[in-house]
């Protein structure tokens, strides 16, 4: 059996084959079509020429979906909403993130005004019937999207997570005209309150689907060309995989299926090393992201944002997501010079085209990969095992600009460049880290993607981190393998506040999670799997009466009764005392209900690295001039695919594999352990 994990990022298109008879792993990475993503896609199927007839399933991870959101290039929208709520996407929380930040710029809707239509209706918190639906009045909003050429509509009545009945309706009513345009229902994406989040998720989940039903039709045409007959599946933010048909349906619940592709790669190495507690870092071409995992336990969060930065709010999503902070800054971050004369490096990327300048594709703006060949840290000839062909001499008469500008030479502003690239990943592992209250010396930092093994040294030696761990899977394909870990998996919130100490809340918080533990079994038992292989977890996000801010509990399986009550107050007191340092004498009070169904996949073993008897030295490719610190110093280069397990190498020192380059410095050591990972630690 064979199955195939897709990651398309932003400048390369990862492909990793898993057979599992063999337990061989074939891989490419291959530069992103950005214009059609599934160009890129198959050209890699096609080189590596997978057989398909033979392939049990293919897991999919994508930038489209995100993109397609922050370049503002989804499809034209309608919104139908509740009388008096058609500005909820204009005033969103009537608030400022910062009230003394006069950059602030509230985000612009996805939905012009004329395009957001009221209905008379109305559902009360406890989802009783206030005001009846107009069948006649749908049918007359309805005519008049469909004039605007609308592609597709969102639904989002005020309190349909508790009571959907009027969304239901409108549906019903809409798709009586045969029509063309798509239909998005707000309590379908997300049964949690909070309407401003709740409208727009749908609003964002409408825009995306057009797109993302075509491109992900198209890869299935393509593929059943090819004599696929197995499964498709999707990545989700969440940490699992769904079918093609329900990310088709819901694409917004796709938005990070990349990054968190490998975090769930790192947990599985944090398994096999016994690695409980863990800083994720995925260094890309564009993007630098990260993820702190505890007990080998990612975190899912609902709030999540997109484009959220000290001068804009960002867009809500909210449906479940591992946590995760990202930053625009990877090896194909653009440096510039702004308005006041200082440098910066991001968030604009060069991509795969036109790419860094020394990749002679056209590229003209300096990037950080420029920079570290100026230097010295990459290889002067080469990237990617030979795809890519290194000029270094037109990336220093880039570069020379800006060391004009600054009257330094070309190694200082080319350094000056990596300093604050470094900087920037720096700062995204403290935003996962110290920001939320942990400490990152106890935590073991894992790196990967391209430019994640360059920049994790610097990361380390800054936040005092005692070990960084390279995996042996190349670190530029490892959220592609990470896709071939995940397991199938759905996950429900229902907003539903209730005091614990109250009558009857036993008996409530019993059938809140029965009914979402049958809806979550029902989902997956239609998408073809058995009901006794899916597991089931509890969640509750919970806070003192009174506050604003929960904290996530784990729930016990089962019938709860007083016994376990007591139980879940204990954990909720602890976990509150963790996230904010202080515990109270209060009534508690559990807001949304949150349950996990998971079926499990096969997990991929990772062998032993096979000794091929090369010599130690075998494994020295060269002795290489490195600008560092002001000074050049002669280092070692060295390749990762003939190290010897149990073999140190002192920095200052290079290893290279074809999918990326790690750095060692002076103050640290590193040693293939027997599994052919590389670990990093202070010296």
């Amino acid at each position: 059996m064979i199955r195939v994990g897709i990651d398309i990022g932003g400048a390369f298109t990862d492909i990793v084959v898993y057979d599992t008879d063999s337990e061989e792993i074939q891989w490419i990475k291959n530069e992103t079509t950005s214009e059609d993503p599934s160009i890129g896609v198959l050209n890699g199927i096609d080189w590596l020429n997978i057989n398909l007839e033979a392939t049990n399933e293919i897991i999919h991870g994508q930038t489209l979906a995100i993109n397609t959101i922050i370049e503002r290039k989804g499809a034209k929208i309608g919104l139908i909403t509740t009388k008096g709520f058609r500005d909820i996407l204009e005033i969103q929380r009537a608030n400022r993130r910062d009230m003394y930040n006069f950059k602030y710029n509230k985000p612009v809707p996805f939905v012009p005004r004329y395009l957001r239509l009221e209905i008379n209706e109305r559902i009360d918190p406890k989802g009783d019937i206030l005001v009846e639906l107009n069948e006649n009045e749908i049918n007359e909003i309805y005519d008049r999207l469909k004039n605007e050429n609308v592609e597709a509509i969102a639904v989002s009545l005020i309190n349909s997570y508790v009571n959907p009945i009027h969304e239901l309706k409108i549906k019903e009513l809409i798709e009586k005209n045969k029509p063309d345009v798509i239909v998005t229902l707000s309590h379908e994406i997300t049964r949690e309150w909070r309407e401003y989040e709740r409208t727009n998720t749908t609003v964002l989940n409408a825009y995306i689907m057009p797109k993302m039903q075509k491109y992900l039709s198209k890869i299935e045409d393509e593929l059943k060309k090819r004599n696929f007959k197995g499964n498709y599946f999707a990545m989700l933010s969440n940490g699992g995989v769904a079918t093609f048909e329900f990310a088709k349906k819901f694409p917004v619940y796709t938005l990070e299926s990349g990054p968190v592709a490998g975090v769930i790669g790192a947990i599985k190495i944090g398994e096999i090393l016994g690695e409980k507690n863990l800083i994720t870092m995925d260094g890309g071409s564009t993007t630098t992201k990260a993820s702190l995992v505890k007990d080998l336990e990612p975190t899912i969060i609902t709030d999540y944002y997109i484009g959220r930065d000290k001068y804009s709010s960002g867009y809500p999503v909210k449906v479940p997501t591992i946590d995760i902070v990202e930053i625009g800054n990877g090896g194909t971050s653009i440096a510039w010079i702004d308005e006041t004369g200082n440098l910066r490096v991001g968030p604009r990327a060069a991509g795969a085209y036109p790419g860094p300048i020394s990749y002679g594709k056209g590229g003209k703006e300096i990037t950080v990969t420029d920079a570290y060949i100026a230097c010295g840290f990459l290889n002067q000839n080469e990237l990617l095992g030979g795809k890519i062909k290194i000029n270094k001499d037109v990336a220093l008469q880039a570069i020379s600009a800006i060391a004009n500008y600054y009257d330094v030479s070309i190694e200082e502003a080319s350094y000056g460049i990596i300093k604050i690239a470094n900087d920037n990943a720096v700062n995204v592992v403290r935003l996962v880290s110290i920001q939320r209250g942990y400490d990152p010396r106890d935590f073991t930092l894992i790196a990967y993607g391209g430019s994640g093994p360059m920049f994790a040294p610097f990361v380390a030696d800054e936040l005092e981190i005692k070990k960084i761990i390279i995996p042996a899977v190349p670190a530029g394909v490892f959220s592609a393998w990470g896709m071939l870990l995940a397991d199938i998996r759905h996950d429900m919130v229902l907003s539903y506040p209730i005091r614990i100490d109250k009558e009857n809340s036993i008996d409530i918080i019993n059938e809140k999670f029965s009914s979402i533990e049958r809806k979550i079994i029902s989902t997956l038992v239609s998408e073809g799997f058995k009901e006794e292989d899916i597991l089931i977890t509890r969640y509750a996000e919970m806070r003192y009466y009174g506050q604003e801010h929960t904290v996530k509990v784990n729930i016990m399986p089962g019938v709860i009764g007083e016994k376990e009550i007591r139980e879940i107050e204990r954990r909720f007191h602890e976990a509150h005392e963790l996230a904010y340092a202080f515990k109270l004498d209060s009534p508690i009070e559990l807001v949304n209900f949150h349950v996990s169904g998971i079926v499990k996949t096969k997990s991929i073993p990772i062998k032993k690295k096979i000794v091929n008897n090369y010599e130690f030295s075998n494994s020295l490719i060269s002795k290489r001039k490195v600008y560092f610190e002001g000074d050049y110093n002669e280092w070692n280069v060295y390749n990762k695919e003939k190290l010897l397990p149990n073999q140190y190498i002192y920095g200052p020192a290079i290893i290279e594999d074809p999918t990326s380059t790690a750095i060692i410095l002076e103050s640290q050591k590193s040693v293939l352990d027997e599994f052919g990972n590389l670990i990093i630690e202070r010296d």
